[in-house]
């Protein structure tokens, strides 16, 4: 590997500079000047290309938003979501009867089906598993005075896990609705 010295790579940029003025100096300032309205042009159509693209984008962003929200409006089936609990939590599934001892190991059932089956799942499914994690943590809220600090650190954790797998998946599906654009 060659080192090159900082005054090699100064003496370099001078003489590419130099080569540069030089060849300016070969063409006139009306060739000069169209050079510039050419590139300028050309700036200009790039510019307008990627507006185009971001209104597109911006547009089925609005669409997949409007979406989701039309989606989140309607009621979650009650019998798929009792189906869905008891995918999700097995055990655990009867969430208003946990008790101090109980809700950390439905967390962990929980994430641990989540992990599993997370990519596999329409949005309309993660709307029963938000469902059921929020259930969830109502239940936490009503029995947080009895849980172990320990066991509360750790759901935390798993909370923060769901969040995450959730938001990702979001995100993900958001690309997936833009992307289109970019090509």
């Amino acid at each position: 590997m060659t080192r090159l010295s900082l005054s090699s790579v100064a003496g370099a940029a001078l003489l590419l500079a130099g080569t540069g003025l030089l060849s300016a100096c070969d063409s006139t300032p009306r060739e000069r000047q169209e050079i510039v309205r050419d590139e300028a042009r050309k700036l200009d159509t790039l510019a307008d290309r990627t507006a185009d693209k971001l209104r597109t984008a911006g547009r089925r962003a609005a669409r997949f938003d409007s979406v989701s929200r039309a989606r989140n409006r309607q009621p979650l089936d009650p019998k798929a979501t009792a189906a869905f609990t008891q995918q999700l939590l097995g055990t655990y599934a009867d969430i208003e009867t946990l008790t101090p001892t109980t809700i950390e190991p439905a967390y962990v059932q929980l994430l641990r089906q989540t992990r599993a089956q997370r990519k596999q799942w329409s949005q309309r499914d993660w709307d029963y598993a938000s469902s059921i994690y929020k259930r969830l943590n109502e239940r936490l809220k009503a029995i947080r005075l009895d849980v172990k600090g320990r066991d509360e650190l750790h759901i935390r954790a798993l909370q923060a896990e769901f969040t995450t797998h959730e938001t990702s998946r979001d995100v993900k599906d958001l690309g997936d609705a833009v992307q289109a654009v970019q090509k």
